[in-house]
């Protein structure tokens, strides 16, 4: 702008309109007499000039300096002549100079703003990050919370507390001053301190472990500092922290010490809780989903008293969390919650809010203006074994084999009494597997039995086995399946005490190593254990793969049917799976399924011995013989999948 303003005014200075002429032709005019004065600059060798009959001209001659020959063809013809400056120049010069120091001096006092606005940050860094809600912004209340009813009325005596301390007061009673929500993710223990939040009617303090750290060492204790400066201003009332173990974990643990910072706002923290100073009308609520990893001195009476744990829902609890999230969705009438919360086991809230919303999406998908039941079925599956490889191009020996192997777990699952029914058998390629075999329970089991966990390892094993039985070699599909086998029967054994050899004892299971507190896996049992503990794995898996094998020879019929139905419809589900078997034995068809009968003596002591285990047995052939392992995992396992 400067440099745009110094060229204009440089061109007004220099006068209206001159006439151009060049140097050679203003020097004929010298010579002719008709050049009456001039004015020279030397040093950009311009020269003015006025001809005897008044007309103005300009000529741009030699830079620095005119010629001596040249001057003194001037004087010669008596041409008056001025060598002063033009003062339009002046003014532009002086712009053109000023300019480099006015950009300097901007660039300065730009510097001089961000510094300060720096400055104004740092002195800021130690106040608190957290949001204070009032009883007007909340809008999230405990009617919008489904289930968790134990929960809700912990902490509704907390909110109460707040709300009339007197009748608490008049009869002695001391109110908690921390609660601790524990639970999985996902099981909705932030939207329970939101509730909170909401029925209150006090002021809440929401604030979240991570915004206590930073860079600066003693930024995280002046933190806490201000947070509880601020709710004692607004006592009573409320503090949350959202993921509390980032900031409360052990002290000292791993090697070297823990991070020095995070140590001093745990002690800030601590001490504002239980100090000198009161705090009498603040009550803290934390949320973690890793409660061993807390310090001791946190979780002692006087801080956070009172342990509160959220726990996966039940069965009713996820119809009453479906019913929630289906809300604000045009559902069809087809849509049987209480069969959808069934066939969920083991899912979180956030996992049923996802399940809604997938099966939404699967609706618009095929152009539906409803959500119908074969979405939510689609979506299930989608959740739990993800998404189906449309493009995978199978061959035909390929779907025989897989349709014999999905058709041996549903077989075993149907017709074993203690196994969970069969759902759906599928041998559409989805996510990882080439095939599935979904079983849903009955009823929600809290509680596993010996006998149930043996039927499992059969159905487990029963695509392996029918693999076995129709084609005299096994194939690489059974990985899966021999993987959980393996760890459930290896449960049953070091943890559960399920085997007769071992005896009642446990040593649980060897987990990862966590916060340096360990340096190194240690097992508290000699090798001679670890070997007994080996041969008994191995014993147990034996005996319930040779069961397996003697009930899929005695319903191979059924077998056959299965996989057939399964090659030309590709789905079918467990309805259609016990009437196949049902009519491929001559039962009648829906009739009481039967543990089948043992084909021999030798046999049937094998199977007093698997309902009663007192000690080793062996089998005919000399094999040792054990029982079963692991409880089915929490989510609705796809049963066994190739």
């Amino acid at each position: 702008m400067l440099v745009v303003s110094a060229l204009v005014l440089s061109s007004i200075g220099r006068g209206g309109s001159k006439e151009d002429v060049r140097y050679s032709e203003f020097l004929t005019n010298v010579k002719t007499d008709q050049v009456e004065r001039v004015k020279i600059d030397q040093v950009t060798g311009r020269i003015d000039g006025v001809l005897k009959n008044g007309k103005q001209f300009h000529v741009n001659g030699p830079q620095n300096t005119i010629p001596d020959k040249d001057i003194q063809l001037l004087a010669d013809h008596n041409v008056a002549r001025d060598y002063k400056p033009r003062s339009s120049d002046f003014l532009g010069s002086l712009l053109v100079w000023l300019l480099p120091f006015g950009v300097i001096i901007a660039l300065w006092w730009w510097m001089g703003r961000r510094a300060q606005g720096q400055m104004a940050g740092i002195m800021n860094i130690g106040r608190s990050r957290a949001k204070v809600y009032t009883t007007e912004k909340p809008k999230t209340t405990f009617s919008d919370v489904a289930g968790y009813t134990g929960v809700k009325e912990e902490i509704t005596e907390v909110v109460d507390f707040l709300r009339n301390a007197g009748k608490f007061k008049e009869i002695g009673a001391r109110i908690p001053k921390g609660v601790l929500l524990v639970g999985p993710p996902g099981t909705g223990k932030t939207l329970i301190a939101r509730a909170v939040a909401g029925e209150a009617g006090v002021p809440f303090i929401s604030v979240t472990g991570s915004d206590f750290m930073e860079m600066f060492v003693g930024v995280g204790a002046a933190r806490v500092r201000d947070l509880f400066q601020t709710a004692r201003k607004q006592a009573p009332a409320i503090i949350f922290v959202d993921e509390i173990d980032s900031i409360g974990r052990k002290r000292g643990a791993g090697l070297g010490g823990g991070h020095d910072e995070r140590e001093q706002t745990l002690n800030q923290m601590l001490s504002e809780m239980d100090g000198f100073e009161t705090t009498e009308g603040i009550v803290m609520m934390g949320a973690t989903n890793r409660p061993d990893v807390l310090d001791s001195a946190l979780l002692r009476p006087g801080r956070f008293d009172r342990q509160i744990i959220v726990p996966l829902p039940t069965q009713s609890e996820r119809r009453a969390i479906l019913e929630v999230h289906c809300k604000d969705k045009r559902m069809g009438p087809d849509v049987d919650l209480d069969v959808v919360a069934r066939g969920t086991p083991g899912m979180s809230g956030a996992d049923l809010a996802n399940l809604v919303n997938e099966a939404a999406l699967f609706a618009v998908r095929r152009g539906a203006d409803k959500v119908a039941a074969r979405d939510f079925e689609e979506a299930r599956d989608r959740v739990l074994m993800g998404q189906r490889r449309e493009s995978m191009a199978l061959s035909d020996e390929e779907k025989e084999v897989i349709a014999y192997h999905e058709g041996g777990h549903a077989v075993l699952a149907y017709v074993l009494p203690n196994a969970d029914p069969v759902h759906k058998v599928t041998i559409l390629p989805s996510g990882m597997a080439l095939g599935v075999t979904q079983q849903l329970p009955v009823e929600e089991k809290h509680i596993y039995r010996q006998d149930y966990i043996e039927d499992s390892l059969v159905v487990r094993l029963g695509g392996r086995l029918a693999e076995e039985a129709v084609y005299e070699q096994l194939s690489t599909g059974a990985n899966n399946d021999l993987v959980g086998c393996t760890e459930l029967a290896r449960k049953m054994v070091r943890e559960w005490g399920m085997s007769s050899r071992i005896g009642p004892m446990a040593w649980g299971s060897q987990g990862a190593v966590f916060l340096g507190e360990d340096l190194m896996h240690t097992r508290d049992y000699s090798d001679d254990t670890a070997r007994v503990i080996d041969e008994e794995v191995e014993r147990i898996l034996r005996e319930q793969e040779e069961r397996g094998r003697r009930v899929l020879r005695q319903h191979r019929k059924g077998l056959d049917a299965v996989a057939a139905a399964l090659l030309e419809h590709e789905t079918i589900d467990g309805a259609e799976v016990g009437r196949l078997v049902d009519e491929a034995v001559g039962r009648r068809a829906g009739g009481t399924r039967r543990a089948p009968r043992p084909e021999s003596d030798a046999e049937a002591e094998q199977a007093v011995v698997r309902a009663a285990p007192v000690g080793p047995a062996t089998e005919p052939n000399g094999e040792a013989t054990r029982t079963p392992l692991r409880p089915p995992a929490q989510r609705p396992r796809p049963a066994e999948s190739t």
